[in-house]
Order: structure tokens, then C-alpha cells, then sequence
């Protein structure tokens, strides 16, 4: 079964180099590449066939054995809501009726990072894919989200791409929890609701220099400090996600995925990014940060060597990538690698014989305010949805073979 191939190539890897230390918490001790759990009862799409379970191996996900299911891939998001709902709605996984309500029934969603930043509704963001997630579980689907770029910016504390609304929405999601009177669980999955009727009252707004909103801002910086320091309620929330995702025969990233770090241990560099964003160490100094994973030219979440233009390239790098793509995509047993990360103008695409998609097309209105465009696959067949105009009443589906 593929679950018991994913185990043991993560076997493989971790056996490879030195496990985390005894000293480690116990929680994420007892969640090693061991664990799996299923998440459907096996509820078919489409036709109404019964479907085997989705089985998840990894705490967080690494692993994922979805047999028969469509595969859905979005890209970078970066706080744009208004996108994100488009984005969704063209790839059949969310009602048009504003009520957010999943319609992909067995499908398996993938949002590949870069949620924060350069946007005002990050949190709003995260809270309608969390609701869809546990929507989408009850209908024999699934949700998951990778980590990019920005998210672990964030958790560092870098907050330079953070627009001022985003703040705003920081010191609104803080004071709401601290009042709210439930779970986390529910708090969370409703702030999607909550926000949106905020950020109306918020309209009225006074010059963003003024001296009000300069004492506003310094809070906002204090709000999402709290919320994303690593044991922060958000950054706990992040943590709850993997860097690095294979789900079938394709593996998710949002930068890219080298040789070395499949040496290393993919669900090792998951495990070690949840750690240090959950905040979870004995020391006061707090959980080193990963940088395999988050820092670097060649970390998985700031890699742009399969994005680059061939039109920069000579013709002996195209051939370098390609081989060293070809050795990853094989040592990690996949057949194709999907990525986020760097906006692509000419829309979703495919290079080095379609073993690479770069699906970012900068549709955030802070990046290229582009129209969206998703990836969906189906029995390893890639094709692309994109709309042929900006109402999106009318959509084009590009097919590869």
C-alpha cells in the first residue's frame, strides 16, 4: 500500500541521521512517522462510488495516500480574500452564495503557503480553510495547507510585508479570543464570519499617519507579536502544517525540494519547523530555527530554482536543474513536483517534461492582482482552470498529458 511505502521512506530518512533527542516533548515524541490516521469513511466523489480512506502518515501531514481522489492546488494567497473565494469557487470546492460552504465533496484541496503578508484578511484567510477543512473531511475529502516563505517570516518576527489593515485584524483576532468563551477549534473556524462584520466597522478610517493610528499600529505590532512568536496562538496554528507534502505521486513545496533535503529527512524538517514554531523546548533561549527549511537561497520555502525563466538560462543549467529535479522527484518517489513562490505572469505552467508546475500567479491584489488560476489533477493528469474573463462566469480548462 502507499502508506506503508511513505513509512518507509521516511523510515529511511530519519534512520539515516541522529532523532530528535530524548529531551524532546513528549507530545511530538509520540507523533513520529509511526502514526497514521484516516480521515474518511470512505465517501466517493463524483459518481458516488464508494473511495477508499484518505490515510495521513506525519504529525504534521507528510504523507497522504488518497486514493481516487481529485487533487485541487492553489497558490499564493497573501490576504486576499475576495481571490482566495474566486480561487476556490472556479476549482469546484466552494459555494458561490457567500456562505462558504464546501461543495468539492471528496476532493483534496492544497494551498501551498504565503497566506501572510501584503494583504489585510490573513487570519480570515486561515480561518475559511480550516472550516472547509472539517467540512471537507465529513464529505470523504480533505484540506491541507504547506508552510511558505512568509509564514516563517512572521514566526521570526520579520513583519516588513504586513499591510496596516493585517495589523488591525491582529488586535481584533486577539481581543475576540480573549473574550470568546469556547474552544480554539470553534473560536477559530468562525472568526471568518466575525472578521468581515470588523473589518466593515472598521471603514471609517482616519489618516493612517495620524497620531491615533501610530499609537494603533504600535499595538497592532504587539497583537501579532503574541499571535505569532513560536508558541503563539497563530503560530501554533501554522505549525499544525508540513513544509513539505506528498499526497499520492506528487509532492507540494512552496519554494522547492532538493536532493539534500530529501537526505535529510522530509519528515524530519517537518517535525523541526512545527517544533520551532510551537515554541516547544526545555531551554528559555526557545526551539533553533530549521534553516534546512525556512532560512537560505536553497531552503525548501525560499527556493526559486525550478521557477526561474529558461530564457535566463543556458542551455547546460536547463540540463543541471532538470537532472537535479529528476533526482529528487526519484528519491522521494514521486512523479511530479507542484510549487508556489514566485508569480508567474504568463500563468500557471509546467517545465522540464511537466515534472515541475509553478502555480503562484500573483493573484493577491498587493502582488500582480492577477486573475486566478488552480491546478487540478486527477488520476496523475494535470490540467489547468483558469477563467477566460475576470467575472469568472466563464471558465477555460487548459489539458496536459
Amino acid at each position: 500500500m502507499y502508506v506503508q511505502q511513505s513509512k518507509s521512506m521516511a523510515s529511511l530518512c530519519l534512520n539515516s541521521l541522529p532523532l530528535p533527542p530524548p529531551s524532546q516533548p513528549r507530545k511530538l515524541l509520540e507523533t513520529s512517522s509511526s502514526s497514521s490516521s484516516s480521515l474518511t469513511a470512505g465517501i466517493g466523489y463524483g459518481k458516488g462510488e464508494a473511495l477508499k480512506p484518505i490515510v495521513v502518515s506525519g504529525n504534521p501531514p507528510t504523507f497522504v495516500s488518497a486514493p481516487g481522489r481529485r487533487i485541487v492546488a492553489v497558490g499564493d494567497l497573501h490576504g486576499d480574500l475576495e481571490q482566495t473565494r474566486c480561487a476556490l469557487e472556479m476549482a469546484g470546492v466552494l459555494s458561490s452564495d457567500g456562505q462558504d460552504i464546501w461543495t468539492g465533496g471528496g476532493t483534496v484541496l492544497i494551498q501551498l503557503g504565503d497566506i501572510l503578508d501584503r494583504g489585510e484578511d490573513e487570519i480570515a484567510i486561515l480561518s475559511l480553510l480550516r472550516s472547509l477543512d472539517a467540512q471537507a473531511k465529513s464529505q470523504g475529502g480533505a484540506v491541507f495547507q504547506v508552510n511558505g516563505n512568509h509564514e516563517t517570516m512572521n514566526v521570526e518576527g520579520d513583519f516588513r510585508y504586513v499591510e496596516l489593515g493585517a495589523f488591525d485584524e491582529c488586535i481584533d483576532f486577539l481581543e475576540y479570543m480573549n473574550d470568546h468563551g469556547g474552544t480554539w477549534e470553534e473560536a477559530f473556524v468562525d472568526w471568518i464570519g466575525i472578521s468581515e462584520r470588523l473589518k466593515e466597522d472598521r471603514k471609517i478610517y482616519q489618516n493612517p499617519w495620524g497620531p491615533f493610528n501610530l499609537v494603533k499600529r504600535q499595538k497592532g505590532v504587539i497583537a501579532r507579536s503574541i499571535l505569532l512568536r513560536p508558541g503563539g496562538r497563530l503560530a501554533c496554528e501554522l505549525a499544525r502544517h508540513a513544509v513539505v507534502l506528498k499526497v499520492n505521486d506528487w509532492v507540494f513545496c512552496h519554494g522547492g525540494l532538493l536532493p539534500h533535503h530529501v537526505v535529510y529527512g522530509i519528515e524530519r524538517l517537518n517535525q523541526e519547523v512545527s517544533f520551532w514554531m510551537r515554541g516547544l523546548n526545555e531551554s528559555d533561549d526557545g526551539p533553533p530555527i530549521p534553516f534546512i527549511a525556512t532560512r537560505g537561497y536553497d531552503s525548501v520555502v525560499w527556493n526559486r530554482l525550478y521557477s526561474r525563466d529558461a530564457s535566463e538560462l543556458e542551455d547546460y543549467q536547463v540540463d543541471q536543474i532538470y537532472s537535479i529535479l529528476q533526482e529528487t522527484l526519484q528519491a522521494v518517489g514521486a512523479r511530479g513536483m507542484v510549487v508556489g513562490h514566485t508569480p508567474q505572469t504568463t500563468g500557471v505552467n509546467c517545465k522540464y517534461d511537466c515534472s515541475i508546475w509553478r502555480i503562484d500567479v500573483g493573484m493577491s491584489s498587493g502582488v500582480l492582482n492577477s486573475r486566478p488560476e488552480v491546478l487540478e489533477i486527477r488520476d496523475n493528469n494535470a490540467r489547468v482552470i483558469r477563467s477566460k474573463r475576470k467575472t469568472f462566469s466563464e471558465l477555460q480548462v487548459v489539458d496536459y498529458t
